[in-house]
């Protein structure tokens, strides 16, 4: 029988939506009255095809095989909504990889499929695929097939997932705008160096006079940015290539950990975002019945910063040892400020832990965003300063040799 997806509403008014096997319209719409709904619309999720839109992140994350954390996010709510509603799981599965437009993510959804119809667990099959679904992922899919609980654990991943991209949206927005000017202000200051700068500064060299420091500096500059421009931009390119690819050593990952918790105003940033990532995802996979040991484990693979993905790892030795998550949180004062640590000695003695964990996470999340929105507030001055001492340094390089000149006339 195809599957309807459909939206209903009940006697208050309020809008009602899932997906249910059935027949036809007719045999969905008294199935709903029986429920005290009305059927408002209806789709047939098997056959009726999905109407394909050009977009150009759809069409890059299939070339470098991207998943969006999006794509995510509604494989695993909808995925809930279907077992919950009763359908098998590789039914469920097929359904959703017909609705997918990622072309990756599709084939990978189908390989979900075909394995689970062999009598491989779900969890495992998507082991099989870890730059899609991590281990935080695998590890909560996992205790929810044990338990019994998967639609539950696959809410709760839907509610992670969605707080993440909240998260991560927030913080990139905030990044956006400087990022933005400083890479305009690079372009223009390239462009004017290449084809304004040599015509002026070819006139003070043609009249012989006697030129200032700055303006043989920015002359010098030109004469190497014009005549190797492309010897310069393929010695910039591969200059970044080693960079990223140092980045993404263990050493580089230290080294650039290290450097962002020096940074005055990056350095309260980068903890509150690390406390917030460590209190979310520790609580996740608390709350879905995880042993803490393992989800310290676990978690240590969700942050971002190098010294506390280690600091976690330790932590788990401590706590398999038989210490308490208190006592060996404090050894690192210097990355979990004292509250972290007070809360979840108070989440350890009332047997609250992931729920004082999730409310930890809300609190450093709400943190991030209050930082992040002054954030452009605090760039902008200095992104002023940083405009400005361009610009003063090319008219004073420009002008005191024309007053030269000017002299000597």
């Amino acid at each position: 029988m195809p599957i309807f997806y459909y939206s209903a509403k009940n006697q208050a008014g309020e809008t009602k939506t899932g997906t249910l096997e059935t027949k036809d319209e007719s045999n969905l719409a008294q199935a709903l009255r029986q429920e005290g709904l009305i059927l408002t619309s209806a789709k047939n999720m098997e056959t009726e095809p999905v109407k394909k839109k050009f977009s150009v992140s759809a069409i890059t994350k299939s070339i470098f095989g991207r998943v969006s954390i999006v794509e995510r996010l509604m494989f695993t709510r909808h995925l809930a909504v279907m077992i919950g509603a009763g359908f098998s799981l590789h039914k469920g599965l097929e359904v959703l990889a017909q609705q997918t437009e990622n072309k990756v993510f599709k084939k990978i959804i189908n390989d979900l499929v075909i394995r689970i119809k062999k009598g491989e667990t779900l969890a495992d099959s998507m082991a099989k695929y870890p730059r899609v679904f991590n281990n935080f992922f695998v590890s909560m899919v996992k205790v929810g097939e044990k338990g019994g609980s998967l639609e539950e654990v696959l809410k709760n991943l839907a509610i992670y997932l969605k707080k993440e991209h909240v998260f991560i949206s927030k913080v990139r927005g905030a990044l956006t705008y400087p990022a933005v000017i400083m890479v305009a202000m690079i372009g223009i200051g390239t462009l004017m160096m290449v084809t304004v700068v040599p015509k002026i500064t070819g006139m003070f060299e043609e009249l012989n006079v006697k030129l200032p420091i700055t303006t043989r500096i920015l002359i010098f500059v030109t004469k190497i940015m014009s005549r190797y421009f492309v010897v310069a931009g393929i010695i910039l390119v591969i200059l970044v290539f080693v960079v990223i690819k140092f980045l993404k050593t263990q050493k580089g990952k230290r080294a650039l950990s290290w450097f962002s918790l020096k940074l005055p105003v990056i350095k309260k940033i980068i903890q509150k975002m690390n406390c917030a990532r460590f209190a979310r995802s520790f609580s996740s996979l608390i709350e879905s019945g995880v042993p803490i040991v393992e989800s310290l484990t676990i978690t240590s693979q969700t942050v971002g910063n190098f010294f506390y993905s280690q600091s976690l790892v330790d932590i788990s030795v401590d706590v398999g040892k038989g210490k308490n998550l208190q006592e060996s949180l404090d050894k690192y004062k210097n990355l979990y400020p004292i509250l972290v640590v007070q809360m979840t000695g108070v989440g350890e003695q009332t047997g609250e832990l992931g729920g004082i964990m999730g409310r930890l996470a809300d609190f450093y999340e709400e943190e991030v965003s209050n930082i992040t929105e002054n954030l452009a507030s605090i760039i902008e001055p200095v992104l002023m300063i940083i405009i400005g001492a361009a610009v003063g340094f090319f008219a004073v390089s420009m002008i005191q040799p024309m007053y030269s000149m000017m002299g000597n006339i």
